[in-house]
């Protein structure tokens, strides 16, 4: 056999393969939700009523899920730093309040959303709630994505003290999921 077959192997530009991989997972990322915050942008400015409607989003819970998202982002570093000294009980202790905190994000989002459809503002309400649940949504799906596969790097890796570069892989995606809440938080709740 070769060299250089295996995934875990460094790539000819010196990265590791691994974060060089979820880099290329954020690039993909930010050209989808790039794209869903330019057109939020264009219709924003074409349409004087989205800010009306964005006046009727919870900025409470919002801002309580961006406190939630900001404090889990900080325990996914102390967590890396666990790994780099590798630490496996701290690791995982890191990794599974990140984990329940992207859990308390994903509970107030879901009652958010019960409290919203409850009073009339649906997917299909009007534009401006075709956007927030899908922006929204798509952000959701990407925060339980993440807690799934802490929990399995959490439990498979770290708990077996092997694969500790995961960590860091698992958590520059988490960032990136925090850095596209704090670009949504803004645009649908406070400009209003």
């Amino acid at each position: 056999m070769g060299h250089g077959i295996y995934a875990t192997g460094r790539s000819a530009t010196g990265i590791p393969t691994g974060r060089l991989a979820v880099w290329w997972v954020i690039g993909s990322e930010i050209v989808i939700f790039g794209g869903l915050i330019a057109a939020y942008l264009m219709n924003r400015f074409l349409h004087g009523s989205w800010a009306e409607e964005a006046a009727l989003t919870n900025t409470l819970i919002g801002g309580i899920n961006t406190f939630w998202l900001l404090t889990s982002s900080y325990f996914v570093v102390l967590a890396h730093a666990a790994a780099e000294r590798r630490d496996a009980k701290e690791t995982r202790k890191w990794i599974w309040w990140t984990i329940a905190l992207g859990g308390c994000f994903m509970v107030f989002k879901s009652y958010e959303y019960y409290i919203e459809i409850s009073h009339g503002k649906t997917l299909f309400t009007n534009n401006f709630w075709s956007f927030y649940y899908v922006a929204t949504g798509l952000h959701g799906f990407h925060v339980v994505c993440g807690m799934v596969i802490m929990g399995i790097i959490a439990e498979n890796d770290v708990k077996k003290e092997r694969n500790w570069h995961r960590v860091e892989n698992i958590g520059l995606y988490w960032h990136f999921v925090d850095v596209v809440w704090i670009f949504l938080f803004p645009l649908l709740y406070i400009a209003k």
